[in-house]
């Protein structure tokens, strides 16, 4: 299987200069934890739903919810996320991408055909490959 048959095509994506909140707040609409960072179509970072909670105020913080929506507006994705990102190509074997994953403990990798984003690969597509894989040995045996 290629990476082109596993991965998630036309991903969602956003510039460096998207505000912070704006990056959340898609992500938990879209329910996904990786967003791809471009500038046209070029790659530029990715940034987490990790990377932006811990760029968060904590609950626990003693300013006021003006200043802390102040300072929110300010944050950008430029300023949070990755910029040194391990990218995919689209006809890569899909094992490799989940080695790649593996071996650097990440979540997703962009698909990348020469400088254009095409896709992104996550844990649940890897999951979803491996469960279809399963099934259909599973259904061959039965």
């Amino acid at each position: 299987m290629r990476v082109r048959e596993l991965m998630t095509g036309a991903p969602i994506t956003v510039t460096p200069d998207a505000p912070v909140f704006e990056a959340r707040q898609l992500m938990l609409k879209e329910r996904i934890r990786h967003l791809v960072v471009t500038e046209g179509t070029r790659l530029v970072g990715i940034v987490t739903d990790r990377d932006i909670r811990l760029n968060l105020p904590s609950q626990a913080t003693s300013l006021s919810v003006w200043e802390v929506n102040y300072l929110l507006a300010k944050l950008t994705v430029g300023k949070v996320m990755s910029r040194t990102v391990i990218t995919v190509g689209p006809d890569r074997e899909a094992h490799e991408a989940a080695r790649l994953m593996l071996e650097h403990k990440i979540g997703a990798l962009p698909v990348v055909d020469g400088d254009r984003v095409v896709g992104i690969v996550t844990e649940t597509d890897v999951l979803r490959a491996f469960l279809k894989g399963a099934e259909q040995v599973a259904g061959l045996k039965a």
